[in-house]
């Protein structure tokens, strides 16, 4: 198979993986109207290029929290990346190493902070639920400083957890509720049942030494319950000064919260919707992109999650403001369709639609990037 762009992978990744795999990247909360207009937004917005100009060398650098990157692109924090393909999360990682952009490591990862930090050659972030448990947060906080970590991304629009309707369809809930039909499609896909029998177990790393049980699942129904609904700014506040770095913000849609953040000393929010899988019929991020970004007035750099799924959605995002955007199906496809050469194929994709874009909306820098760029889309 020819793999063009994004789709593609998405294609084989569909392919490769049994449906209660594959559903569970794929799909969104309740109607997935969310997950729609994630995409579709971007559509709203057409590019208005200028001719005549001089793009015959062209730079997609950035830097991020003090972080120079290659491209503008950091790999979202998933969970579960092992379940796509045997230590996912580093195969990920490394990817992410070659080619010179941002990874941040899920808490729900299924490779730990130490282990996923020591596998490249440039710090990765690490992401944290602020747990109800503050000391076992306190101590992921703490590890996470110990292996060098750049930046901590603390997640704050998950209050509960969101119902995804094909994951209580397929089963793939908690508790685990797998049917029959569900572990006939495994035995239909042999090639991803015998990676994950010889390879490690699968489960979810960073939780294995916190005495809550070593298995996935088991793990798994312990941190649900560790969703605090009590949250405030004051504990952000708290776990600023127990990280002492870079911290940024996931989850911000509201200008609001922007201008709450910046009020509370946090370098960075990045606009997303947690990629349609929590509250649907929530604002998609590009849409709310300008809105935080005028909220900010430039007190704090702004990160774009969600929808991107070509190099021009990512001219889109940063001519709105964005410094960034991180990217988490999009790399899920790659690694699920041929591990970590297929993450490196993700980004190969988008860097030279992005090359290309710049070059035919004449500018020869992502820095050259302005609102000058975009117009409304004819309806």
């Amino acid at each position: 198979m020819v793999i063009a762009n994004i789709e593609d992978l998405r294609q084989l990744a569909r392919r490769r993986l049994p449906r209660a795999a594959f559903d569970f990247v794929d799909g969104g909360a309740q109607d997935e109207v969310t997950l729609r207009a994630n995409q579709s937004d971007f559509q709203k917005l057409a590019l208005l290029p200028r001719v005549l100009t001089d793009v015959d060398r062209r730079d997609q650098s950035v830097a991020v929290l003090g972080q120079k990157l290659e491209q503008p692109l950091i790999l979202a924090p998933t969970g579960g990346p092992g379940m796509l393909w045997p230590d996912g999360a580093l195969a990920a990682a490394r990817a992410a190493d070659r080619a010179g952009v941002g990874f941040c490591l899920s808490t729900m990862s299924t490779s730990t902070i130490e282990a996923a930090s020591q596998a490249v050659g440039r710090p990765i972030w690490f992401q944290l639920y602020v747990m109800r448990d503050r000391g076992l947060a306190k101590s992921m906080i703490e590890r996470a400083r110990a292996a060098g970590c750049a930046a901590l991304v603390l997640t704050v629009d998950l209050a509960l957890q969101g119902q995804r309707d094909r994951d209580v369809h397929n089963g793939l809930t908690i508790p685990l509720k797998l049917r029959p039909s569900t572990l006939v499609d495994f035995a239909a896909h042999p090639g991803w049942v015998w990676r994950h029998f010889t390879g490690p177990k699968i489960t979810l790393a960073n939780f294995v030494d916190s005495g809550h049980g070593k298995d996935m699942f088991t793990i798994a129904e312990f941190v649900n319950s560790q969703f605090d609904q009590s949250v405030t700014w004051k504990d952000i506040e708290w776990a600023k000064s127990v990280w002492g770095g870079p911290l940024a913000l996931k989850g911000i849609l509201h200008p609001e919260d922007a201008r709450l953040a910046a009020d509370h000393g946090v370098d960075a929010v990045i606009v997303s919707n947690h990629g349609g899988r929590q509250l649907d019929g929530a604002r998609s991020a590009i849409s709310a992109l300008p809105d935080v970004v005028n909220a900010v007035d430039g007190k704090m750099e702004v990160i774009l999650d969600g929808g991107v799924r070509r190099g021009t959605d990512v001219i889109k995002a940063l001519a709105l403001g964005a410094k960034a955007c991180m990217i988490g199906r999009p790399f899920l496809y790659g690694l699920a369709s041929m591990g970590g050469a297929g993450v490196s194929r993700a980004l190969e994709i988008l860097r030279n639609e992005l090359d290309v874009g710049l070059a035919l909306v004449g500018r020869a820098s992502v820095s050259d990037l302005d609102r000058s760029v975009l117009a409304w889309a004819s309806q």
